[in-house]
């Protein structure tokens, strides 16, 4: 606790607000005003709850706990809370003192996760000076807006990378430059790992790895391990049926499907069957690695919009992958391709550093400020 400050609970210095809006008696409903939800914008009608920004926590079911400020003149959905400071506080700072209490600590209920103001309005939270507490919001904006910088920033890449993508080799689904195609089974080996039951799992060892591993190693984050199997285990199966190796790539299967690892480590781990696919012994006589990722990219986006009955599809097959149909420029093209990319690469990495760079000073400052 800072010297000098005052603390008091924070339904001393918040009130909340309820909303009563359920989604699927709007759908008549059109407006100017924005109605929000757990996930973001739902649709804009014509009426609002609120005219001055507020603070809207998600209290029930998926994102539970998220926060953030919401915008004059527009309304939360019934599964939101609405947060009101009183005068003694700041807007931005009661916000910045919830998302550092993270209120997953106060989430109750097995089926639908609920929290309730009742619970996270007995904290504590720190009353400084108004004057202290424009400087901490204004420190922390300036940290967060140079995060969101860096992120437009990485989205500029990735455009870029497109942009090029279509350039050289056109619509990879259309095929409208007329390159040769096979089927992907026909360019790699896509199979599944060895299955692991949950009583192989140890406290230590070999990285054993599920889908969330995979999305952070395919943004380029560090990545936090929680299951492992034994040495042992690891050597028998490296042994019998192989492992994944520098060059390989692995696929998100189920869940959030389609996001993709072009494995550039020989940092030893093994992963889960069923959540995720693994192509291997890819025949670098007619592709590029590295061009084989982005098309890899191009094609599963297009898998999953939707399936012969027009539903979005949210499971990624092994059958279905082997099918695709997997255009396959001259190589000498391909190659040109990913000296283009590997410039960018190059540089996305270093924006991805300094973003992570950043949260980790956000983080020591909110912790600075807050405990």
């Amino acid at each position: 606790m800072k010297q000098g400050w005052e603390y008091k609970k924070l339904n001393e210095v918040c009130e909340k607000g309820s909303s009563n809006i359920v989604i699927s008696k709007l759908t008549d409903n059109d407006g100017d005003y924005p109605l929000y939800g757990a996930s973001g914008l739902v649709k804009h009608i014509d009426f609002y709850h609120q005219d001055k920004p507020y603070i809207g926590i998600v209290k029930d079911g998926a994102g539970v706990g998220r926060v953030n400020i919401y915008p004059a003149y527009s309304s939360l959905v019934g599964t939101m809370q609405y947060i009101f400071p009183k005068k003694d506080c700041l807007l931005n700072f009661i916000k910045y003192f919830l998302v550092k209490l993270d209120l997953s600590h106060c989430v109750s209920g097995a089926t639908i996760p609920h929290i309730y103001f009742k619970d996270y309005g007995k904290d504590l939270i720190p009353v400084p000076s108004l004057k202290i507490q424009e400087k901490i919001v204004s420190e922390l904006d300036k940290i967060n807006e140079l995060i969101r910088l860096k992120k437009e920033q990485l989205k500029d890449y990735d455009n870029l990378a497109q942009s090029i993508f279509y350039e050289m080799f056109g619509d990879p689904v259309e095929n409208d430059k007329g390159w040769e195609v096979k089927k992907l089974e026909e360019v790699c080996n896509i199979t599944s790992s060895k299955r692991i039951f949950a009583d192989e799992y140890t406290d230590k060892g070999i990285p054993f790895y599920r889908s969330k591993e995979v999305i952070e190693r395919s943004k380029g984050l560090p990545i936090s391990v929680e299951l492992f199997i034994s040495p042992e285990r690891y050597s028998e199966i490296k042994e019998k049926f192989g492992i994944p190796v520098v060059g390989d790539i692995l696929i998100t299967a189920v869940g959030t499907i389609g996001k993709i690892w072009s494995i550039d480590t020989d940092e030893k781990f093994y992963f889960k069957d069923g959540n995720l696919v693994w192509l291997k012994d890819i025949d670098t006589s007619l592709i590029n690695t590295i061009f084989f990722r982005r098309l890899l990219e191009y094609l599963i986006d297009e898998y999953k919009k939707t399936n012969a009955n027009g539903a979005a599809y949210s499971a990624l097959t092994i059958a279905k992958l082997k099918l695709m149909q997997c255009p396959l420029p001259p190589l000498p093209l391909q190659h040109l391709f990913a000296q283009r990319i590997e410039q960018i690469e190059r540089q996305r990495s270093a924006v991805q550093k300094s973003i992570t760079d950043l949260e980790t000073l956000l983080a020591s400052r909110m912790q600075y400020w807050f405990e």
